[in-house]
């Protein structure tokens, strides 16, 4: 993402406090899809951007879908693995980051040729591997089912590390796993770098994550709660919270440190059908509908929505 979008994005949201957000306007000389059909039956749950592009996986097969968001018109380049792709992230390099969801996995894949470059247990039944972000020296997961992240270490110039030499970080502090259901989800950096930021779905909070220790501290954002928060974006001072079953994403503006924040507004579409997570791609937000209250079958139509993130 060049930086005239990136600043541009992380603009700070003034606007009233719940608003609908229309897609972007199309001109003349823009004539990017609004919504952009996936194939059907392909459950989507991840999407990672770069440049006109976006990657999204399926939580059914676990195939990655590549779609250009200027003509809409996309392709498989990673076939079905029989255990589901979840959170994405994409890197420099062009490599993928993939969660594995109840495989307990993570793999990582060439985006140009498909290629499983590398893959990494991390734990067995009970388990649920959601999320991933990357940071300077790390790709991070998160895990629904356990009170943990799992700590992926990037060598130099990338490299990635041996199958075995993940760790787990078990999370003390404020943050407490809650029931049977979905707790840790959606992952980021906070704006100066140092932590990490994570929504517990179940309760609706946001925790920093001291990422030497594990201790946690809620997020202070007064007067708000992410309930069914799932995938995280952070822009700038800017962090985007899908709230998939409600059909809205939250808008924060953080502190650098990420320990508080304000509550800016609420981003709906009537396109929105349980939305699962968000990337920023040609000054505009993409996320693709998982549709959890449908009932899937080889022929249930998916789609992508774009909206305006101001």
């Amino acid at each position: 993402m060049n930086r005239r979008i990136r600043t541009a994005l992380g603009v700070a949201l003034t606007a009233a406090l719940v608003t609908t957000a229309a897609p972007a306007p199309a001109t003349a000389h823009d004539r990017r899809p609004s919504v952009i059909a996936l194939p059907d039956g392909f459950q989507p749950e991840g999407v990672a951007a770069a440049g006109r592009y976006a990657w999204f996986g399926s939580r059914a097969t676990g195939e990655i879908y590549r779609a250009d968001l200027i003509t809409g018109a996309g392709k498989q380049v990673s076939p079905a693995t029989g255990t589901p792709s979840l959170g994405l992230k994409i890197d420099p390099r062009g490599r993928l980051f993939v969660a594995g969801g109840t495989a307990g996995d993570a793999r990582v894949i060439d985006t140009r040729t498909g290629a499983v470059l590398a893959s990494y247990r991390f734990a067995e039944a009970p388990t649920f591997v959601n999320d991933v972000t990357l940071t300077r020296d790390a790709a991070w997961f998160t895990d629904s089912n356990r009170p943990v992240l799992y700590r992926l270490p990037l060598g130099r110039g990338g490299k990635l590390p041996s199958a075995d030499a993940f760790t787990t970080l078990p999370l003390t502090g404020d943050f407490q796993q809650t029931g049977t259901g979905v707790n840790l989800n959606g992952i980021v950096r906070t704006p100066d770098g140092r932590a990490l930021i994570v929504v517990q779905s179940n309760t609706g909070t946001l925790f920093r994550v001291d990422p030497a220790t594990g201790a946690t501290t809620a997020v202070d954002v007064p007067g708000a709660t992410f309930l069914n928060g799932d995938g995280l974006l952070l822009l700038g001072r800017t962090l985007y919270v899908v709230q998939n079953r409600l059909n809205q994403v939250a808008v924060v503006e953080l502190n650098r440190a990420g320990t508080t924040g304000t509550l800016r507004r609420v981003i709906t579409d009537p396109g929105f059908d349980v939305p699962t997570t968000v990337a920023a791609a040609l000054g505009r937000l993409y996320l693709p509908n998982g549709r959890f209250t449908t009932p899937p079958t080889p022929t249930t139509p998916y789609t992508v929505v774009a909206v305006d993130p101001r």
